[in-house]
């Protein structure tokens, strides 16, 4: 039997392997752009942070609360943290300074090997965080509609990486749970049962809110319209019952 300090060995290799691959393997994406004014925040991720477009949402319930953001995103269809660091252009904007905090998000790294990654390139931003002072803060990512047993890997997982860096913990897949508590039918998934559905990004950008601006998502707006020009409305119950759910995940 394996033990864990071999796995987290062979996961450190792996690691070192990708990052010093060639970069031309993983597709270029040009410097992003910022939205907004205010307090800056960097996001890295894949299609879970840009579907219905995360940050711009968080963007959207800080104006609208008087804590203004400013919101990058630098994120690449199903790209690990580690891909983002073979890629290069995520290092390149936190090197750049500014930023007050950086959210980093893979998939959910319930599995044991993608843990490992997950814990070990978060220590690797970390240290390109640390001359600038940015504050890393982790985007508990959610598993598939097919695999919500592993809700509790997940979000450990996410939690021992803010750990290992005196990151900030952002529980949006502990969210999802509070919300499915009121009403197990709610449809947070899209019809891929993978990405979020609207009021899956709308309860996860309130609970990054939450956590960032330090304040209850208590009594946002149930409509909102980013500034790169995405839409997203719940009823006003709903708006309600995930703003208690995330407000419940963020005590």
């Amino acid at each position: 039997m394996q033990s864990t300090r071999f796995r987290s060995v062979l996961s450190a290799a792996m690691l070192f392997v990708l990052a010093m691959g060639a970069a031309c393997q993983v597709p270029g994406i040009g410097g992003p752009s910022l939205s907004g004014s205010g307090t800056k925040i960097l996001f890295i991720g894949n299609s879970y942070t840009y579907v219905n477009d995360v940050p711009g949402i968080v963007q959207a319930f800080g104006d609208a609360a008087g804590v203004p953001f400013a919101v990058a995103t630098v994120a690449m269809p199903d790209f690990a943290l580690v891909d983002h660091l073979n890629q290069g252009s995520a290092q390149r904007e936190i090197e750049k300074g500014g930023w007050a905090y950086v959210v980093l998000q893979q998939g959910p790294s319930s599995v044991e090997v993608n843990r490992d990654t997950l814990r070990l390139a978060t220590k690797v931003f970390a240290d390109a965080m640390r001359p600038s002072g940015a504050k890393p803060a982790l985007f508990s990512a959610w598993p598939t509609a097919g695999r919500r047993v592993d809700y509790p890997r997940a979000i450990e997982s996410y939690r021992l990486a803010a750990a290992d860096v005196d990151g900030l913990f952002l529980p949006v897949a502990g969210a999802w749970l509070e919300a499915w508590k009121v009403d197990p039918a709610l449809a947070l998934y899209a019809g891929d049962g993978l990405h979020a559905s609207a009021e899956g990004s709308y309860l996860s950008a309130l609970t990054i809110f939450a956590v960032l601006a330090k304040r209850s998502p208590i009594g946002l707006p149930n409509k909102v319209r980013t500034l790169g020009g995405t839409t997203i409305e719940v009823t006003p119950a709903m708006a309600k019952l995930l703003q208690e759910a995330a407000a419940a995940a963020t005590q």
